[in-house]
This record gives C-alpha cells, sequence and structure tokens, in this order.
C-alpha cells in the first residue's frame, strides 16, 4: 500500500494529546513497518529525523495551510497514487477531493458535548467541518470505546466503522531512582517538599479548580506538610486559578512551574507522592496512564472514557463531589499501603498500553480499509 498521513500537527499541537499521538503513530509506523512506503506531509524544521528508506516528506507551510489542504494535498495525493490518507488531528484538514481513501482519527467530541470549554474560532471550525469530514472517511479511527459510543450517536456512524486504537504512555515514563529526582527536581524547579501533582492542561473540563478546593480543606490534617504542583504554562484558567488559591489562603501551599520542557516531566510524576485528575470529560485521559506508568499513585475520575483506561488500578472519584476528592487525598496520602498496592496496580495496567500496539493497530486498520473499499 502507498499510506500518506497528515503529520503536520506533530509539530503544529506539540505537547498537546492530539500532538503526542500525531508524533509517535508516525513514529511507529515507520520504525515497525517496512511493507508498506509512506508520505509524510510535514511543518517544522525537524524532518531530518525522519530517515526511513520507504517515506517521502513533503514540507508544507502552515500560514497557507488553506492552499494544502485544499489544492496541493488533493492533487498530490492523486499524482503519486497514494492508496490511504490518513488525517490524525480529528479529521481537521480533509481535502473535499477525493481519489483515495480518507481515514480520520476523531479523538473525542467535546466541541459538541461540551461548547462552552472550547474556544470560540476551533469550536466554529470543528463544528462546521465535521459533519463532512464522517461522510468523507471510509473508516474512522477513535481513542476508546467512550468515544466511539459518542460519535455512534451524534452522527449515526456505523459501529463497523469506527476502530478503537488507545494511546499509551512513551517509554520514558518508568520509575526513576527517587534520590536522582529529589535533587532533579530541587536544582532546577526549587521543589523540596512531598506533593500533590497535576498535569494536563487548564481548560474549564479538566476541573483542576476542584484540587485546589479539596487540598484547602484537607491538608492541615494531613501528618507531612504536602504542596501542590500544577505543571504546565499559563492559559486558560490559569490566571483564575491562582486568584483562586489566594482567595482559599493555599497560595504559599500550590507550585505554579509554568511551561515545562517534556523531558522533565517523568521527573514530575516520579517525586509526586499522588497525580490527581479530575477532569469532566476525555476522549482518552494520557496523563492518569503516564503517572501509572511511573507507579505514582492516582485519584481520577469516574466519568467519560477514564475508567476504561485505569481500570481499578486507581481510585476513581466523581469530579463533581469535591468532597469526595478531599476524602480520596486524604486516605491515600496517609496510607502508606494503600500507595504502594496502586503504585503497583498502576504499573501492571501500564503494561497493557503501548505505541508499538497501537501502531499495529492502526496498520491493520489501513489493510482492512485498502481490503474493503479499494
Amino acid at each position: 500500500m502507498k499510506i500518506a498521513l497528515d503529520a503536520r500537527g506533530a509539530n503544529w499541537y506539540s505537547g498537546t494529546g492530539i500532538g503526542t499521538y500525531t508524533s509517535h503513530i508516525v513514529k511507529y509506523l515507520l520504525k515497525n513497518d517496512k511493507d508498506n512506503s509512506y508520505l509524510l506531509y510535514w511543518c517544522g524544521m525537524n524532518y531530518n529525523e525522519l530517515n526511513y528508506d520507504n517515506l517521502t516528506v513533503s514540507i508544507a507551510s502552515k500560514k497557507h495551510h488553506r492552499f494544502f489542504e485544499e489544492t496541493f494535498i488533493p492533487v498530490n495525493l492523486k499524482k503519486r497514487n497514494i492508496d490511504i490518507y490518513h488525517v490524525p488531528q480529528n479529521g481537521i484538514g480533509l481535502p473535499s477531493q477525493k481519489s483515495c481513501i480518507y481515514i480520520s482519527t476523531i479523538h473525542d467530541l467535546i466541541p459538541y458535548v461540551m461548547p462552552e470549554t472550547v474556544g470560540r474560532s476551533y469550536l466554529k471550525k470543528f463544528i462546521s467541518q465535521m459533519p463532512e469530514i464522517i461522510d468523507n472517511s471510509k473508516m474512522i479511527i477513535t481513542v476508546s470505546e467512550f468515544s466511539k459510543m459518542d460519535i455512534m450517536k451524534i452522527f449515526n456512524v456505523p459501529e463497523d466503522l469506527i476502530k478503537v486504537t488507545p494511546l499509551a504512555a512513551e517509554n520514558d515514563f518508568k520509575p526513576m531512582d527517587k534520590v536522582e529526582v529529589e535533587k532533579y527536581l530541587e536544582s532546577k524547579y526549587n521543589i523540596t517538599s512531598p506533593y500533590i501533582l497535576y498535569i494536563g492542561g487548564f481548560s474549564p473540563r479538566k476541573n483542576v479548580k476542584s484540587i485546589l478546593i479539596a487540598f484547602s480543606r484537607v491538608y492541615k490534617n494531613l501528618s507531612k506538610d504536602f504542596k501542590v504542583v500544577i505543571v504546565g504554562q499559563s492559559k486558560d484558567e490559569h490566571a483564575y486559578l491562582i486568584k483562586l488559591c489566594e482567595s482559599l489562603e493555599i497560595i504559599d501551599k500550590v507550585i505554579f512551574t509554568g511551561y515545562t520542557p517534556y523531558e522533565d516531566l517523568p521527573y514530575f510524576y516520579n517525586g509526586a507522592s499522588l497525580f490527581v485528575y479530575p477532569s469532566f470529560y476525555e476522549g482518552f485521559g494520557l496523563p492518569p496512564l503516564e503517572a501509572m506508568s511511573c507507579g505514582t499513585p492516582v485519584i481520577t475520575s469516574n466519568v467519560s472514557s477514564i475508567p476504561e483506561v485505569v481500570g481499578d488500578a486507581a481510585v476513581l472519584i466523581n469530579p463533581f463531589d469535591t468532597e469526595e476528592l478531599k476524602n480520596a487525598i486524604g486516605k491515600i496520602l496517609e496510607d502508606e499501603n494503600l500507595q504502594n498496592t496502586l503504585s503497583l496496580s498502576g504499573l501492571n495496567r501500564a503494561k497493557d498500553f503501548s505505541w508499538e500496539k497501537t501502531a499495529q493497530k492502526t496498520l491493520e486498520i489501513y489493510k482492512e480499509a485498502y481490503e474493503k473499499f479499494k
């Protein structure tokens, strides 16, 4: 097969779930599949890293993305006799003209389910383009059974045309030497206290405020002087959360790191006593899996796709119930046996997920679509 992927999102959305998915799908497909040829539409200076015999890279400009999506890419797909064209970023940018089989990865339908949590321009683009993306895609890939049910329910897509390929934590997320981790966090971030960790963005649907409210109600009852460490660059509700800390009188107990390089994230996960992720809605929810891969105990939500990701290896709470979250935090931080149990079960659960498996399932979907629709 001749397979093309819109890989521009690997750089455009670096640090987000879509960016991570795109870069890892590309990496592991090329690493493991030597039987098919690949064409990548790429945007960024790091294309020299893509050195494979069965790969051609076509450079696209972000400034003129509409020209590439509406004119260059469909003409190029036809010229190169491409069999499969896969668009990983929710199908956004899928051409209307068709000369091959289109496959889209739709991670979730958050703009339909929780539109108030999405930026206005992206909301407008998503809502206006999604019906056509669904119609033009011969098959749809999504990242959880929960998202699959949403797509079936909202767009009435036949079940056999929606395929689930779970995400995974990268191999960098693994248990590390605790002394090394403590030294690194102290020297670079001045973190010296035991801490509760949150990583995952500041959209309102992430429900970060519940962590702060719950912590403000429990920290005086803990036997150690815990801090809350919140990792991520300043956007969405970041300024509001700082003001919330001030009003709750815990500003001296909360550390906002700001933007943090990807390579530092395993240190934060490994250094944490507890990872908390009370999101209202996730298409998959990668941070809890990353935390479990590092052996860190996890509290997360009992809604959307999250339970199918963490299984029984995390403490599940109602994200709308701050008191339940407060009780869970206190219980885990004061029970060393429970911490050890969650750490071990999390590590075992994380072994069920790998990017090799995700890429292999994706390749099987390409083959099925080719046999069915070519």
